[in-house]
């Protein structure tokens, strides 16, 4: 798709509450921006010429925040969305031609919150647990309620770090865990809301917005179950619980401490393979800032058995000095 002549990004972006949008327009090479679903930190990639030498390297630890957007065009929504803010923690300066190349992640994914640590609840619920968490780590929490109410007969925390348990709570409890702006977010994967329960639009694609796509099917080797062993300790013996078919079910690794946890494992973990066999991925050329992962998209005019309901599972968006503004998408299947 041609993104059109009159088409023109626009961006700003901080650094420490400075705005340095205007100095870095007319060094700007490159500009990306990848937004991930999960513990995996966002990640923002800026590469400026530095041929005269006079761009200064940022400081490690400053704090740049992002806004994308249109500036004009045909086909866009003009104006700026709000991408959050990143911790520049790598830089580097190359040459020929001289380029300072700068990348910053996630600001609250912090040192602390990858220590490992021991703690163990019992009689709790996983909203509190969650919501202890989050504190420990400077960080407000939002948790869907559903998932917030959900028994913990006991469980532990042992030699993880935090974000490697909340990567663990959000596998068993299929749900997405992630980090935004101070915000620890828990909300089932798919659901289509926010973890406070707004739904969330569905966005409509058709092969028009895109450059191109790529969609791809594997085969599941038949496993349409999942079983999952639990510790029984009124008997003092493992028992298994099993999610759809028992023939060829996979099987879980970890022993879980009661009925209710493994089943919720095994629960999320059919889910998860649900959404495996079946991806695709879109280039849009007009790109879109109001995009992140967790959207629904309702996808058309590619082929019968691509067209329908998707889910997206990572956002990637670039800018070039040439004032283009494109978006690429990874979806899976909606359950």
């Amino acid at each position: 798709m041609n993104r059109g002549i009159n088409n023109i990004a626009d961006w700003r972006v901080t650094m420490d509450g400075r705005d340095l949008t205007s100095a870095m327009r007319p060094r700007l090479v490159s500009l990306t921006l990848s937004e991930k679903r999960g513990d995996e930190a966002d990640q923002l990639d800026i590469i400026l010429d530095d041929g005269d030498g006079l761009l200064a390297i940022p400081n490690e630890g400053a704090v740049l925040r992002l806004a994308l957007g249109w500036k004009q065009g045909r086909d866009v929504t003009i104006g700026l969305v709000d991408k959050g803010s990143y911790k520049v923690d790598d830089v580097s300066h190359t040459g020929p031609p001289d380029q300072i190349r700068i990348r910053a992640r996630a600001t609250d994914f912090t040192s602390d919150i990858r220590n490992r640590r021991e703690q163990s609840w019992k009689a709790t619920t996983l909203g509190a647990v969650l919501t202890e968490v989050a504190g420990r780590n400077g960080l407000t929490a939002r948790i869907a309620p559903a998932l917030a109410a959900t028994a913990l007969p006991s469980i532990s925390q042992s030699r993880e770090s935090d974000i490697a348990f909340l990567r663990r709570l959000g596998r068993e409890h299929g749900a997405v865990a992630t980090i935004k702006d101070k915000t620890l977010i828990f909300a089932p994967i798919g659901a289509g809301q926010t973890s406070g329960g707004r739904t969330l639009p569905t966005i409509t694609l058709r092969r028009r917005d895109g450059d191109g796509h790529s969609w791809q099917r594997q085969t599941r080797d038949g496993q349409a179950g999942v079983t999952a062993t639990w510790h029984d300790r009124k008997g003092a013996k493992r028992k298994t619980v099993t999610v759809g078919k028992a023939d060829g079910a996979k099987r879980l690794r970890k022993t879980y401490p009661d009925e209710a946890t493994a089943k919720r494992a095994a629960t999320a973990e059919l889910d998860r393979l649900k959404r495996a066999p079946a991806t695709l991925d879109m280039n849009l050329a007009l790109g879109r800032a109001d995009m992140f992962p967790e959207l629904r998209a309702d996808v058309g005019g590619i082929k019968a058995g691509i067209d329908g309901k998707w889910l997206i599972s990572e956002v990637t968006h670039s800018l070039d000095k040439g004032g283009g503004f494109s978006t690429a998408l990874k979806m899976e299947t909606v359950t």
